[in-house]
């Protein structure tokens, strides 16, 4: 059954009716998923396993019979691994239908039928008796139901109510303990996704708000792979610290709660940032543990597992402050049943005992909400901003009209400091534009720009006071870009405005460029690699189940990546594939651009990473890719403010790295769709 969907087209700003099938998004849930990225992650699997043995055998050695629970089962797999162990029955619960029936599929497949029962229901909706979806109690309880943040799937009120319903008193539990750790850092780098630094334009300084400097900021978790930041770019300020546990053998509460870890300073800085991660103990006595801790906590980093599906967590402080080295600290993390957040007290000046915990941040400055955290380290960029400046320096005269096109950006600010007749910058929100008055008053500029919460089409003379733009700037950014290429809603917007444009009007940027190279990723690979057999246990039916929907629709797309998070070589040279000539309007035709990139490194090309080039100027270039050239043995630096394109091979492809194989492509960019097909082969 075909249904019409309405949805925001980023590139052309539209609304599109399109037509799609009723599973759309049932196969975009699964191919988004990255199932395989947790069953590649072998340590987590092995470590599970070693658990699973432990407790099958304590329960046994008291005499009775093995009966699990396995909430959140996925493929099954861990309740094979229990029955391999020894147990007598599972139950195995899967909330997500399509999950759960190949589930079925692999427990059929793999001959255990008998011994385990797949439950396609929420946790809290198992019951428990005669003619319940289990016949007694269990007395082991195996879980994955962790996120990066140990408790952002809701794992404690899960446990909550499997001890109170579904498991009996004293049961063992898999993994049996969780423990939260937290180091308090400084770091110029991690900070400047958090708050609004001041600028340098032409001499003046340009201050933030003080409103969103004092704002405590956005309340959800920064999860990255911390392994990617090195330690150089922060300071430590204390200890690593143990902040909690959480016994799963026991009853879990969800209930607020808040602890405290005391500690001396051991050096001078400004606290800005805590750096968490946790660890599973798989049994009691803490023998077998599966820990997050990023790769440089190792004595051989290169040992360190690479897993997507569960990473390390940034939490900033809700304000800065600065430590004295030997003052006496104590950092305090408080959760409710979801979430975590950190506070940072003095122990010569803290509160006293009776006051209450510090509630979760919440922004009150709007700015938090408008830009995210990449979009904050984008804005204080000091070499992207100047690149702007220049450029902007250099086309503007004493007479320029100016529009900015873009989501809360600061180009207009800048043309105003930079001495522009007129400014105006079009916001695609009441929001936004809020948190742009609060720029400009926080800087005596109120009434320098013009801020016009107005749509480009929508947009006439009179808006403008009767004048023609003479200057049309943007970065470009608008915050439903998720590809690439989505930022093309700028050449949009500058068609719809060409009857508003002065004859010779400047574009900045005046072209944009799509870039593309042939990689070898270092761990990014898997999750998009079938498995096949995990820990001796056929799990061929999800792989089935995966490439199903991504032959759907995903696997003829690109997908958005944070490249400089997921290490990658370059097999080919970078190259320009396309170029969207902003001084013209869209093009009522499609634009073609076809060829071939040899292979000049010996590796196994997984796929290609694309990203856009802005030239602001003729001789002033911005990247949101690439940040600086391809090392000889082909390692990449990427932006960390956009995120690039991936597009990833079906079957990864061996490269000898003699140039006699090549990467062909072909790109189609359609300017009724505002998309680009591509095609790949090798």
């Amino acid at each position: 059954m075909k249904t019409f969907c309405g949805r925001a087209n980023p590139s052309t700003g539209a609304l599109d009716w399109v037509e799609e099938s009723e599973e759309y998004d049932y196969h975009q849930e699964i191919a988004r998923s990255c199932y395989a990225d947790m069953l590649h992650d072998h340590d987590r699997n092995k470590k599970y396993y070693q658990g699973i043995r432990a407790a099958v055998a304590r329960v046994k050695a008291r005499g009775e019979k093995v009966v699990i629970l396995d909430i959140g089962t996925g493929t099954g797999l861990l309740s094979m691994m229990a029955v391999t162990a020894g147990a007598d029955f599972c139950y195995a619960v899967e909330v997500f239908k399509p999950m759960a029936e190949a589930a079925q599929c692999i427990v059929e497949k793999n001959g255990f039928s008998e011994k385990i029962k797949i439950i396609n229901k929420h946790s809290t909706d198992v019951t428990v008796g005669p003619d319940g979806d289990m016949q007694m109690k269990a007395n082991v309880l195996i879980t994955e139901l962790f996120d990066t943040e140990l408790i952002g799937e809701g794992a404690l009120p899960s446990y909550e109510h499997a001890h109170q319903n579904l498991v009996q008193e004293g049961c063992e539990a898999v993994p049996h303990r969780a423990t939260v750790y937290a180091r308090l850092v400084e770091s110029e780098l991690l900070w400047s996704w958090a708050q609004l630094q001041p600028v340098e334009v032409e001499g003046a300084r340009l201050a933030p708000p003080p409103a969103v400097a004092h704002c405590a900021g956005a309340h959800a978790v920064c999860d990255i792979q911390l392994s990617q930041v090195s330690p150089h770019s922060f300071t430590p300020l204390g200890p690593l610290c143990t902040m909690f546990s959480v016994d799963f053998s026991k009853p879990v509460s969800s209930a607020f709660q808040s602890h405290s870890s005391q500690f001396v300073a051991q050096s001078d800085g400004r606290a800005q940032v805590v750096l968490s991660w946790w660890d599973l103990d798989m049994d009691p006595s803490g023998s077998i543990v599966c820990t997050m801790a990023p790769s440089w906590t190792y004595p051989q980093p290169k040992m360190a597992p690479w897993r997507d599906h569960w990473m390390q967590s940034v939490y900033f402080l809700p304000v800065e402050s600065r430590v004295t080295e030997g003052e006496e600290l104590s950092l305090t993390v408080c959760h409710d049943d979801y979430s975590l957040w950190y506070s940072l007290q003095s122990l010569s000046q803290q509160d006293l005992p009776s006051e209450a915990p510090p509630s979760r941040p919440c922004c009150t400055c709007q700015a938090h909400l408008v830009w995210t955290r990449p979009r904050f380290g984008e804005l204080n960029d000091r070499r992207r901003t100047e690149s702007y400046v220049s450029a902007l320096r250099s086309v503007l005269r004493e007479d320029s009209v100016c529009l900015g096109v873009s989501d809360g950006s600061l180009l207009p600010v800048f043309a105003h400091m930079i001495g522009a007749k007129k400014v105006y910058s079009l916001e695609n929100s009441r929001m936004s534009k809020q948190v742009i008055e609060q720029v400009l008053e926080a800087n005596s500029m109120k009434g320098g720009v013009e801020l016009l919460e107005i749509r480009p089409k929508q947009l006439t003379s009179n808006d403008l006071g009767g004048e023609q733009i003479s200057v049309l700037m943007g970065e470009p950014y608008f915050s439903t870009s998720l590809l690439p290429w989505h930022s093309l809603f700028f050449w949009y917007c500058r068609t719809a405005l060409a009857g508003l444009l002065q004859p010779r009007a400047t574009i900045l940027p005046c072209s944009a460029t799509l870039h593309m190279v042939a990689v070898e990723f270092q761990d990014l690979w898997r999750i998009r690699a079938p498995c096949g057999t995990c820990e001796g246990f056929d799990v061929t039916p999800m792989d089935e189940m995966v490439q199903r929907s991504l032959d759907f629709r995903e696997s003829r797309e690109a997908e958005p990546h944070p490249l400089w998070e997921y290490p990658c070589r370059a097999l080919t040279q970078a190259t320009a594939v396309m170029t969207f000539d902003f001084t013209q309007c869209v093009p009522q035709q499609p634009i073609s651009s076809q060829g071939s990139l040899p292979f000049i490194r010996i590796g196994r090309c997984h796929g290609v990473a694309l990203w856009m080039e802005y030239h602001l100027t003729d001789d002033i270039t911005v990247s949101a890719g690439l940040i600086g050239p391809i090392s000889e043995q082909g390692e990449c630096e990427w932006s960390r403010h956009r995120k690039q394109g991936v597009y990833f091979f079906g079957s990864p492809c061996e490269s000898s790295g003699d140039g006699r194989a090549a990467v062909s492509y072909s790109f189609t960019f359609e300017p009724s769709l505002g998309d680009i097909k591509m095609g790949f082969s090798v």
